[in-house]
């Protein structure tokens, strides 16, 4: 059938190509003739006929490259010669270059078919990108290669003048340079060896390969041409141009964003950046000294004190944008020191305002380097990126607002020279953001506050300033979800500066975070996943639960009903209330918790339902009369997931339900009744049988044996949970548990030789050392958290005392007790049962 389906394929291919080649014929002969008859100032009448024979024509373009593109795999993969590949590369080449000299002859007289040739051209590159990326080894064949390269560097160094105003053209011809430049595939290959059929081996096959395809950039990339490429780029194509600086002058932000965020296949001078980058990356040690000589002649020619926009100053911004694109290589040639001290600090101190393409490419310039600043200099650069973020040109402000939080995120950015300038950049970034007006400035400034928060010590003192900010850009933003994103961002890393003090922004922080949670909002979904990590971080550092925030709880249960995919914030969410609003919250919102548990447990997947069990632990231990009658069916629920089968290997299965067990044997040790009643309600049987659980006893002695067996899947405090759970079954005396009684006996062995399921000496001290909350500083959750986990009921039990009672209800106490203490320490605690039993 694939053999079918190939031979169809392949004559279908067969007939495109044979059009192609007789349609692009009949079009270069017609436009030859038009353009003939246009100089004799005479009208063609059938140009109907002729358009629609290019339409089609471009048709068969597009069937033959997604014939090539998806007909074959990668060769880069398989090694397979792609004959279309070498057989249609040349032609595609010849039609570009029969085509281009028609853009200029019919721009005024045929302005369709002038349309038509920018199209062609530019679809007919682009194929040849493509073939190039999806067929590398095979497009690397010499007389494909050399000669589309060869065609490309050409229109980049010396286009003819008519293609400097064809840009779309120019930026594929830089395309197609850089991707050969970046090429992986013809670079030499490090991996290890792996044998074909023939013996050869495939990664020396690739080396032959990449071997032959150096020599072929060898030969058209000479250490002249490359030098000539990499003058061309920044000489050229880096210069802004008049309408570049109209632009500018009318719209700074846009420019600013154009420039600098834009897909860099897009426009002119990005795609020109791209392919300067890759070049001195693949021949740093020749264009160093190239690049510092250029931007040498640049500054000395150029005096640090012009006022007017020259081409000598229009040279030395490009040439400071080449020196900031390659930071890292040209630190190898370019003190970065000794250029701030001089040079650069000369520019910044002349402020004509003309002098402002300079400026914006020196804030890019102390962004990009941030590596190569060092301790003394680092003072100097953040006083000079702060001017900058005060300059009057937006551009250059914007400029500078990204490069301070390039060096702020850097991991050796100095908080000690820093921490002064916070006042002024606090109110240049609020006077910044007011004057910007897109949507892209006002993220970046936002980006930038948010990291400033963060590294504030005492933000409390800008607390009223950040409070009016962040109100004036929720109100501001509406409809804008990506900015109130950013917001939410900047909004808790604000929460996380105040701490135990973030209750005074409370006005503005609860509104924001009622309409984040709403998942009825048009833009619930958007804002979510922030909101909560907001609610998380708010729960997490307040001092107590005011009852607006207990009141949100309720949203919780709607976000869970939509969907499972926020679980772990929403895990961390609930403790942080059970902690904070103890018995308030569970009588306020008890359905509610109910209604959470019950739908997440059985509808997640193990890991969801690790972190889930937590939360009804810390219930239970909380709340033990209360909680387990209110949580019954998820109750029931963990019992199904006890005595279900299922792959005892998998180990997160194995740690579900021995949590599961763990859990109910607390119910059991802190409320019997509740478990008693759970196991025998006719419910529970019920839901045992629709999930096609077999059980043969009483549930409750099933899970005696469930409780024995995962003994090695719980931590030390389950295992002393399960062990008093287990003594006090032993009290009901049932021949069915004395049946068990062995290994009950051994897990007792097991859990008092362990003995590490008491509270640690450092919780014990850390318990008496601490302030309650109402003396002293307020405790931190962890604190909250560590108190609760101290205060179970479980670390107050004597386990030795529940199996001592056993022993004096089934043996003589004097004599049982007598033998159990004194053989206690021995290795094997069955044997010493055994002798109790026989003597007593």
């Amino acid at each position: 059938m694939k053999e079918f389906l190939w031979q169809i394929s392949s004559n279908f291919f067969d007939y495109s190509w044979g059009l192609w080649q007789s349609n692009v014929q009949t079009i270069l002969h017609r436009f030859s003739t038009l353009s003939q008859v246009y100089n004799a100032n005479v009208v063609e009448q059938h140009h109907d006929e002729l358009y629609l024979t290019c339409e089609r024509w471009l048709l068969f373009s597009k069937i033959i490259r997604q014939f090539v593109i998806s007909g074959f795999q990668s060769d880069s993969k398989f090694l397979q010669d792609v004959r279309p590949v070498k057989e249609i590369s040349p032609m595609l080449l010849n039609a570009i270059q029969s085509f281009l000299p028609y853009y200029s002859s019919f721009q005024n007289g045929y302005p369709k078919f002038w349309e038509f040739v920018k199209r062609a051209c530019t679809k007919l590159i682009k194929i040849l990108v493509a073939f190039q990326g999806r067929h590398p080894y095979s497009f690397g064949d010499k007389f494909v290669l050399s000669s589309v390269l060869d065609f490309c560097l050409k229109k980049i160094i010396d286009p003819e003048l008519y293609l400097l105003s064809y840009e779309q053209f120019l930026i594929q011809c830089m395309v197609m340079v850089k991707n050969i430049l970046e090429c992986k595939e013809y670079k030499p290959s490090l991996t290890g060896r792996v044998m074909d059929e023939n013996g050869l081996s495939l990664e020396q096959t690739k080396k032959n390969l990449s071997s032959i395809v150096g020599g072929v950039l060898t030969s058209r990339l000479p250490s002249e041409r490359i030098v000539l490429l990499c003058n061309v780029l920044i000489r050229r194509y880096f210069v802004l141009t008049a309408s570049d600086l109209d632009e500018w002058y009318h719209n700074p932000e846009s420019f600013h964003h154009e420039q600098d965020m834009v897909q860099w296949t897009e426009k002119l001078r990005p795609s020109a950046e791209a392919l300067y980058i890759v070049l001195f990356e693949n021949h740093s040690q020749l264009l160093g000294p190239v690049v510092v000589s250029l931007l040498q002649e640049a500054m000395n020619s150029c005096s640090t004190s012009a006022t007017e926009i020259t081409p000598g100053l229009l040279l030395k911004e490009a040439s400071y944008g080449a020196a900031a694109h390659v930071y890292y290589e040209l630190s190898n040639y370019l003190s970065f020191k000794d250029w701030f001290n001089g040079a650069l600090s000369l520019d910044l101190s002349n402020d004509h305002p003309n002098l402002h393409i300079i400026l914006r490419k020196i804030a890019l310039i102390l962004g990009q380097w941030v590596s190569e600043i060092k301790d003394d200099t680092k003072r100097p650069v953040y006083c000079a990126l702060i001017r900058l973020l005060q300059n009057k040109d937006l551009c250059v402000r914007l400029a500078a607002c990204r490069s301070l939080w390039l060096h702020i995120e850097d991991a050796n950015f100095s908080e000690r020279e820093f921490t002064d300038l916070l006042p002024v950049c606090w109110d240049s970034c609020f006077k910044l953001f007011e004057e910007v007006q897109e949507f892209d400035s006002k993220v970046q400034v936002l980006n930038l506050i948010s990291i400033l928060i963060g590294y504030a010590r005492e933000v409390i003192l800008f607390a009223n300033k950040l409070i009016h900010f962040f109100h004036k850009v929720w109100e501001e933003s509406s409809g804008e979800s990506l900015v109130q994103i950013q917001l939410l961002v900047a909004l808790r890393n604000f929460v996380n500066a105040l701490g135990y003090q973030s209750p005074v922004c409370y006005s503005i922080l609860l509104p924001i975070l009622e309409h984040g949670i709403d998942v009825n909002n048009p833009d619930g979904d958007i804002l979510l996943e922030d909101s909560m990590m907001l609610w998380e971080a708010t729960l997490s550092l307040a001092p107590s639960v005011v009852p607006q925030l207990l009141s949100y709880f309720s949203r919780l249960a709607e976000i869970m009903e939509r969907s499972f995919d926020h679980l772990l914030v929403a895990v961390n969410i609930i403790e942080d209330y059970i902690i904070l609003g103890r018995s308030e919250f569970l009588s306020m919102h008890a359905s509610n918790i109910a209604k959470i548990l019950d739908l997440v447990v059985g509808n997640v997947n193990d890991t969801g339902l690790l972190s889930i069990l937590l939360v009804i632990d810390i219930l239970i231990q909380c709340f033990p009369m209360e909680v387990p009658p209110l949580i019954s069916s998820t109750l029931q629920k963990l019992v199904v997931i006890c005595l279900s089968g299922g792959d005892d290997h998998d180990p997160s299965k194995s740690f579900v339900k021995a949590s599961s067990a763990a859990i109910l044997a607390r119910v059991l040790v802190m409320n019997t009744n509740s478990l008693a009643q759970l196991t025998s309600d006719p419910s529970t049987s019920l839901l045992l049988q629709t999930a096609g659980v077999p059980v043969q006893e009483n549930i409750l002695l099933c899970l005696v044996d469930l409780w024995v067996d995962q003994v090695d899947h719980v931590s030390s405090i389950q295992r002393k949970t399960v062990g008093l759970a287990l003594s006090i079954i032993l009290t009901l005396r049932l021949p069915q548990v004395l049946d068990k009684l062995d290994q009950i006996l051994s897990f007792f062995t097991s859990i008092l030789l362990a003995g590490n399921y008491d509270l640690t000496e450092e919780e014990s001290s850390g318990m008496s050392a601490n302030t309650s909350p109402g003396e002293g500083p307020i405790p931190s959750m962890e604190f909250r958290k560590r108190q609760i986990k101290i205060s179970d009921p479980i670390n107050h039990l004597s386990l030795e005392n529940s199996i001592e009672s056993f022993y004096t209800g089934y043996f003589d106490a004097s004599v049982g007790i007598i033998f159990i203490r004194k053989f206690l320490p021995g290795l094997d605690f069955r044997p010493m049962i055994n002798i109790a039993l026989i003597l007593s």
